[in-house]
């Protein structure tokens, strides 16, 4: 199983996520997310066998323990890009406020998640949500323009678990489904 821990945006949060889609429409060489699928990655896991998944689960939860975090609201927003904007390989929209909860929660699960062998991210940890990821760098300019002059606020979601995610790869795309949920206490 193709697995990752996130945090998933409601439903709700999918219109104004298009909305702000819509925006880059002109700009070639973006592969835009679902709208309906939008999250904060915590921890891409990869390939994890179904003889792991018992002791990753119990280990997410001691990682929810771990962090200390109540149940709290993210106020999505902003614009950015990584890794930079000279050469650019994510569009994304970031956190307004929530973030240092995030970034509590993304801790306890990587010092989790390395104990039991899983690879460390080789990059400082940023709260964000992909919106598109760019293929080639014809529309490269209006993104940079739009990611310079616009400042959006997308909205508000209450955080109030963390969950275990399977990403399964189609040719439409990756469909997620919920292996377990931890919820913050």
């Amino acid at each position: 199983m193709r697995l990752f821990v996130s945090v998933d945006l409601p439903d709700d949060l999918a219109d104004p996520v298009a909305d702000l889609q819509n925006e880059f429409a002109d700009a070639s060489g973006l592969n835009f997310t679902d709208p309906e699928q939008v999250h904060v990655t915590m921890k891409f896991l990869g390939d994890v066998g179904n003889d792991r998944l018992h002791d990753l689960e119990r280990e997410l939860a001691a990682a929810v323990a771990d962090a200390d975090v109540d149940p709290f609201t993210v106020r999505y927003g902003g614009l950015g890009v990584f890794p930079s904007l000279d050469y650019i390989s994510v569009v994304w929209f970031g956190t307004e406020t929530g973030g240092e909860e995030l970034t509590r929660l993304h801790e306890a699960v990587e010092d989790r998640t390395t104990a039991m062998g899983f690879d460390p991210e080789d990059h400082d940890f940023t709260p964000h949500v992909t919106l598109a990821r760019m293929e080639h760098a014809g529309g490269k300019d209006l993104v940079q323009d739009l990611v310079r002059e616009r400042d959006p606020t997308i909205g508000e979601a209450r955080v109030d678990e963390l969950r275990l995610t399977e990403s399964t790869l189609t040719d439409e795309g990756p469909v997620y489904s919920t292996i377990e949920s931890f919820p913050l206490e």
